[in-house]
């Protein structure tokens, strides 16, 4: 059975949630693509939608019609050419609704496992809890086809501890999509040394149908992405404790070191902030599996599972924006840190402490550009060599916070390829500019 032939019959499971929906979206997409493909005439597409009751995926059919429109309306070009042959279809949009129409045709939502009866491709996108996905997984197995394929999108949990708990050695890979799905390009594919050579290209394949950039990263727990992305949240928290000693001085530390990693290290947004958009609670929960997987390394906090006891959570809303949590937000924009001592926010104030913090760290280096300024800068290369050159040589708090923070992200890297996470410096570097934005790998040469 090639990968056209197991696209006839498509299952995912939770599709309703944040990365099933995305997922959802660029199925349907090529689903509907190959519909209408001269290989798909007379064929019959079936992309069954999974999810826990019929309410969410009320919402989940209208996300995917608003959203079908707006990719057919990119798209023109590509659907007239699908459709050359329908002379009732003119105006563009005439073919961006035939378009939306043939989309949602194949779809199937439902609230049963059951649905997956027959499936031949299975993707996976429920919440990051090992136990969740087996125990689903396992029921989804008893109804699917028998030589189906499991994409599971976990960040963190080894494909190797899944396929021997499920008995689908060799038939399940890991599809790490980053979020949102339909708009971040990359994808982490991660394979087993048992993964079956139809499974290992076809998934490769698969990615590429859906637009996506592919990395690969070995089967290790917290893979690429995660692996480095805890460590270096890790060395943020380790960097608080160190600036507020032994006092209570929690809201001044986290608000210079969420800083520092933003503005000195020209990065979207700090490390605190990152942590909040991914949840807190996520951010636990991968730590813990790796912490699990990995012996010896000592991957835990006991800043993030205090917090976690405060139900200081972050994440999203419903409709997408930030939640608070080790940061309050004000029309998605920071406005107070949660001081652990006292366990409630204290407001930005510039004017007060967060002035005070401010000048403590310094200036930063002059000509300074912010990383939305230089995302698409021509003279970007030159714009970051000059910033990290200058920081090195300046004697402030900022500076000797930044560089160290540097070093300390690029030894993270080196350590995931030294491990065999990723296959060389390339892969952790592309992983990093890629699925985090960022406008440098963190294996650099910034630190001399």
């Amino acid at each position: 059975m090639d990968l056209s032939q197991r696209l006839e019959n498509v299952a995912i499971i939770g599709a309703a949630g944040k990365m099933g929906s995305g997922i959802a979206l660029l199925v349907a997409g090529e689903l509907a693509r190959m519909k209408l493909s001269p290989e798909g005439k007379g064929k019959t597409y079936r992309l069954s939608l999974i999810d826990r009751d019929h309410a969410v995926l009320s919402g989940l059919l209208s996300y995917l019609s608003t959203q079908l429109v707006k990719i057919g309306e990119k798209k023109t070009g590509m659907l007239r050419t699908l459709y050359a042959d329908r002379a009732d279809l003119v105006e563009n949009g005439q073919i961006i609704d035939a378009f939306v129409s043939d989309a949602l045709s194949v779809l199937r939502p439902a609230s049963d496992l059951s649905a997956a009866a027959g499936a031949t491709l299975v993707f996976e996108a429920v919440n990051e809890d090992e136990d969740l996905k087996v125990k689903l997984l396992s029921q989804v197995r008893q109804c699917a086809h028998p030589d189906a394929w499991y994409l599971t999108n976990t960040s963190s949990i080894p494909i190797a501890s899944l396929g021997k708990k499920l008995e689908l050695t060799g038939r399940i890979a890991g599809y790490h999509f980053y979020n949102p799905p339909a708009v971040q390009k990359l994808l982490e594919y991660i394979t087993c040394a048992d993964t079956a050579p139809d499974l290992k290209k076809g998934g490769y394949d698969l990615a590429k149908r859906l637009g996506k950039k592919v990395i690969e990263a070995n089967d290790i727990a917290g893979f690429i992405g995660n692996g480095h992305f805890i460590r270096d949240g890790l060395h943020a928290i380790a960097t608080v404790n160190t600036l507020r000693g032994d006092a209570a001085a929690w809201a001044p530390a986290l608000y210079k070191v969420n800083r520092v990693s933003q503005d000195w290290l020209l990065r979207p947004m700090g490390i605190f902030q990152l942590i909040d958009y991914v949840g807190v609670d996520v951010f636990k929960f991968i730590l813990d599996v790796m912490n699990g997987y990995l012996p010896g390394q000592d991957l835990q906090s006991a800043f993030i599972d205090s917090l976690i006891e405060k139900g200081v959570l972050g994440g999203q809303n419903a409709d997408g924006s930030q939640k608070d949590g080790i940061l309050r937000y004000t029309k998605g924009r920071p406005s107070a840190v949660y001081c652990l001592g006292k366990s409630d926010y204290m407001p930005l104030d510039p004017d007060g402490w967060t002035g005070a913090a401010d000048k403590e760290l310094g200036a930063l280096p002059d000509g300074f550009r912010p990383w939305k300024k230089l995302l698409g800068a021509k003279d970007r290369a030159d714009a970051l060599a000059g910033h990290f050159a200058a920081l090195g040589g300046m004697d402030t708090e900022g500076a000797r916070l930044g560089m160290e923070y540097l070093k300390a992200s690029k030894a993270i890297g080196q350590r995931l390829v030294a491990d065999g996470v990723a296959a060389d410096d390339a892969a952790v570097n592309g992983v990093l500019t890629n699925g985090f934005f960022h406008l440098y790998g963190p294996i650099n040469e910034y630190t001399g």
